[in-house]
C-alpha cells in the first residue's frame, strides 16, 4: 500500500512549522483537535468582523466596529493609580479618544506618535455623550494598512491563542495549498457552481460578508462535501469489501414461507411484503446482502426476519439470530419458534449459560445440520461455533452493532448474508451516516390490529391519582410497567429511587404484587423477574432504565413513566411501544415534574402527539443535534469539521450516491477521478477507507 501522496505532505507536517506557532500554542491548538497545517485548514471561521474603511467615526452608529485613518494630537497619561490612559485623536471630520488600561506610557508613545497617521480600527462606543475606543484591536501605520482585511475572519479559539495567532497561523497553512486533481463528480460541480478545493479552501478563510459564512455558500458547501464524500466513500468501500466477499446465492423456493404465513392470523403488511422482496432479491444474487431492515416498535420486523431465515433453510443451508442480551434472544425464541415450528423448522437457542455435554450436543447438531436456525447472543461467533451452510446473520441492532463488528462479521470467514434489524427510526441523514455502508429497508405500516396507545401528561402533584387508577387497574387483571427516572449520574441513587417507589407500590397495592428489575441485579435474577412478571404472577414490574424493558408482555396495558422529562424523545417513543401489543386498550401515563423546561414540555408533547417514530426522530434530532442523538462517542457516528449533519442532509444523500457510482464505475480507483479520490482520503484521514483499498 503506498503512503500518503507527497503533495499533501506539507500540510500533515509539524503546527510549529508554521509562522508564529511555538511549543507552547501547538500545544495549546492541540486541545482544540488542530495538530497540523490541514487541521488549521478545515477549521473555517465562525464569524466576521467588518473593518471597512470609514473617514470618520462620524459615518457610523455606536456602539460597533470602526476602522479610521487618524492623526495622533495628545497624551492624556492617568492622573492616579488605576485610571485609564486615554490618547487624543482626530479623523476628518471628528476628535475622539482611544482608551488604554494597565498600559505602559513609553509603549503607548512609541504605538502613537504625537502627530503621525495611523489607522485605527476596534469597538466604537459613547461614553457620557463622548465617542471613546477602549483598546484597539489594529493600530496600523497608514502604510501596513493593506493588511487588513474589510471583512476580518473570527476563528474559534483556546485558552492561550488569540485571534491574531490564529489569523497568521491559518494564513501560513494556506500557503501550503497546491491545487488537487478534482474527485467530485464535474457536472455535479458545474451544477452546483462549486469552485476547485484550493480555491474553496482560500475563500472560506476570506469571506466577504457574512453571506460567505452560511453553510450554502458555495466556497462551504463544497468543503462540506469534499468531508461528506470521503466518508461515504470510506462506507461504500466497506460495502463494496463486504460484497466482493465471496457471495452464496440463497433462492427460496418459497415452501416453509407459504408454511409460516398460513399459520398467521393476519396478512403481512404492504411494507413487509416490500422489505422481504428487497431481501430476497439480495439473497438470491450472487453478491453478499449487507442490508438494514428499519421499522418502528411494533412494525413487524420480527416476520421478516423469520421469513427470511426460512429462505436461508429452504436454499439447504442455516439461519442466525444474534440478539444483544440473553433475555432478548430468548424473546427472539419464544416469538419466532412457533412460526418456526408451523413450518417444522428446527429452531434452537445457544447464550452463555449453555454449558458442558449439552453445549457440546448443540454444536455438534449445528455442524451436521440438524439446528437448522440458531438463535443466540454474541456467544454465536465463539471460536468453537461452527455452522453446517450457515447462508444469513440477522443481527438485532439494539447494541449498535458498528460498522467496524459488520466487518467482523464478513472477515470470520462467514459468506452469510447479513440482515441487521434496527428499532430506533432513524432519521434519513443520520441512516446515511451510520449506515451508509448498507442497503436500508424501511418498515413505514403498522401491523393490522395494533391498537394506538393514549398517551397523557401527569404533573408529579397527582402521584396519588396515578396510583389509585393503577390500583384499578391490578384489580381488573391488567399489568402495568412503571419506569423510574435517571436520579444521578451513578447507578446507586437510581436504585434507592427505584427501591422506594417499589416500597410504595407494594405498601399501596400489596405483597406479590409488584416486582423489581434493575442494573444491579444479577441477570440471573433480572430474568427471573422479567419472567414472573411475563407470567402474570406479578402485576407491576418497577424497572430502572428503559433497557430493562426489553420484554414483549402482551397483557401488559399500562405503562408510566417517572420524571418523563428526564428521558429523550427516542427512548420515551421505545418505551411507550412495550404497551399496546396485545387486544387491550393500552395508556402511557408520562408523569413529570413542573416547571418544566421549554425543550422538555416540546418533548412531551411531541410524544402525546404522534406515534409514529420517523416523525419523532426527526424532532429529536432538531431538538437535540446530531451528536447528542446517538452518543457521538459510541455511534461511530464521524465528527465532521465542517459538515452539518443537520442542515446538509440532503449533500450527504448525494454523495452517497456519487461515491457508491465511482466505486462500480472504478472499483480500484485507477482512473484519474479515481486517484483523485484517494488523495481526498488520505487528506480527510480515513484510515479504515485506505485499508480496505489495499490497492495502494
Amino acid at each position: 500500500m503506498a503512503g500518503r501522496p507527497e503533495i499533501l505532505f506539507p500540510l500533515f507536517a509539524s503546527l510549529e512549522t508554521l509562522p508564529g506557532v511555538g511549543k507552547k500554542t501547538a500545544e495549546a491548538l492541540a486541545a482544540i483537535e488542530i495538530e497540523r497545517p490541514r487541521d488549521l485548514i478545515l477549521t473555517l471561521p465562525y464569524a466576521g468582523v467588518d473593518r471597512a474603511r470609514k473617514a470618520s467615526v462620524r459615518d457610523v452608529v455606536p456602539p460597533c466596529v470602526a476602522t479610521v485613518e487618524v492623526e495622533v494630537a495628545a497624551h492624556f497619561p492617568p492622573r492616579t493609580k488605576g485610571r485609564p490612559y486615554r490618547v487624543a485623536v482626530r479623523d476628518e471630520k471628528v476628535e475622539f479618544q482611544l482608551v488604554f488600561f494597565h498600559a505602559k506610557a513609553d509603549y503607548l508613545q512609541k504605538l502613537l506618535p504625537v502627530g503621525q497617521r495611523r489607522v485605527v480600527s476596534g469597538k466604537l462606543e459613547l461614553f457620557d455623550g463622548i465617542a471613546q475606543m477602549v483598546h484597539p484591536d489594529h493600530v496600523l501605520r497608514p502604510e501596513e494598512a493593506g493588511e487588513l482585511p474589510a471583512y476580518e475572519p473570527v476563528y474559534p479559539l483556546t485558552a492561550g491563542v488569540s485571534q491574531k495567532v490564529m489569523a497568521k497561523a491559518v494564513a501560513g497553512a494556506l500557503t501550503r495549498l497546491a491545487p488537487l486533481a478534482e474527485w467530485i463528480d464535474p457536472a455535479l460541480k458545474m451544477r452546483e457552481g462549486w469552485p476547485d478545493w484550493d480555491a474553496a479552501v482560500a475563500a472560506a478563510h476570506a469571506p466577504g460578508s457574512a453571506g460567505d459564512l452560511a453553510p450554502a455558500a458555495p466556497a462551504r458547501a463544497r468543503l462540506a462535501y469534499d468531508e461528506l464524500m470521503a466518508h461515504q466513500l470510506t462506507l461504500a468501500l466497506a460495502r463494496a469489501a463486504v460484497r466482493r466477499g465471496k457471495g452464496r446465492a440463497s433462492e427460496g423456493t418459497g415452501a416453509l414461507q407459504r408454511k409460516v404465513l398460513a399459520a398467521l392470523p393476519y396478512r403481512p403488511t404492504g411494507a413487509q411484503e416490500r422489505a422481504l422482496g428487497e431481501i430476497a432479491g439480495d439473497m438470491a444474487s450472487g453478491l453478499r446482502m449487507n442490508r438494514l431492515l428499519q421499522g418502528d416498535v411494533g412494525a413487524g420486523k420480527t416476520l421478516v426476519a423469520c421469513l427470511a431465515l426460512m429462505i436461508a433453510v429452504e436454499a439447504g443451508g442455516q439461519g442466525a439470530m444474534m440478539a444483544p442480551t440473553e433475555i432478548l434472544a430468548r424473546q427472539h425464541l419464544a416469538s419466532l419458534r412457533p412460526m418456526a415450528e408451523a413450518a417444522g423448522v428446527v429452531m434452537e437457542i445457544l447464550t452463555g449459560r449453555d454449558k458442558g455435554a449439552e453445549r457440546a450436543a448443540k454444536l455438534a447438531a449445528l455442524a451436521r445440520g440438524d439446528i437448522q436456525v440458531l438463535v443466540g447472543t454474541h456467544a454465536l461467533f465463539q471460536k468453537d461455533v461452527v455452522f453446517r451452510d450457515l447462508r444469513l446473520a440477522v443481527v438485532d441492532e439494539q447494541h449498535r452493532f458498528g460498522v467496524a463488528q459488520r466487518m467482523e462479521l464478513g472477515e470470520k470467514g462467514l459468506a452469510a448474508d447479513m440482515l441487521v434489524m434496527t428499532a430506533t427510526p432513524i432519521p434519513r441523514s443520520l441512516s446515511l451516516a451510520q449506515f451508509g455502508d448498507m442497503d436500508v429497508s424501511v418498515l413505514d405500516e403498522k401491523p393490522a390490529g395494533r391498537k394506538p396507545v393514549t398517551t397523557a401528561l401527569i404533573s408529579a402533584g397527582r402521584m396519588d391519582e396515578v396510583v389509585a387508577h393503577l390500583r384499578r387497574a391490578v384489580d381488573e387483571g391488567r399489568q402495568a410497567y412503571w419506569v423510574c427516572p435517571l436520579v444521578g449520574e451513578s447507578e446507586v441513587s437510581d436504585l434507592a429511587a427505584a427501591e422506594d417507589r417499589f416500597t410504595k407500590l407494594r405498601a399501596a397495592l400489596g405483597e406479590g404484587v409488584v416486582g423489581l428489575v434493575h442494573g444491579q441485579l444479577p441477570p440471573a435474577e433480572k430474568d427471573a423477574a422479567m419472567a414472573r412478571f411475563a407470567a402474570g404472577e406479578t402485576k407491576v414490574l418497577v424497572a430502572t432504565t428503559a433497557i430493562e424493558v426489553g420484554v414483549d408482555v402482551p397483557n401488559a396495558s399500562i405503562m408510566v413513566i417517572e420524571r418523563a422529562e428526564t428521558f429523550g424523545l427516542a427512548q420515551l417513543h421505545q418505551l411507550r411501544g412495550r404497551v399496546g401489543r396485545g387486544s387491550l386498550t393500552s395508556t402511557c401515563l408520562l408523569v413529570y415534574q413542573p416547571p418544566l423546561t421549554e425543550g422538555g414540555q416540546r418533548r412531551l408533547q411531541v410524544l402525546r402527539d404522534t406515534d409514529d417514530g420517523f416523525r419523532i426522530a426527526e424532532e429529536d434530532l432538531a431538538m437535540r443535534g446530531a451528536g447528542d442523538l446517538i452518543g457521538t462517542a459510541q455511534s461511530g457516528l464521524p465528527r465532521f469539521r465542517i459538515a452539518d449533519l443537520e442542515r446538509q442532509a440532503g449533500l450527504m444523500a448525494v454523495a452517497q450516491a456519487d461515491a457508491r457510482k465511482l466505486l462500480a464505475d472504478d472499483p480500484t480507483l485507477a482512473s484519474p477521478r479515481g486517484k483523485a479520490a484517494r488523495v481526498l482520503l488520505w487528506l480527510m484521514e480515513q484510515d479504515r477507507a485506505i485499508r480496505l483499498m489495499g490497492v495502494g
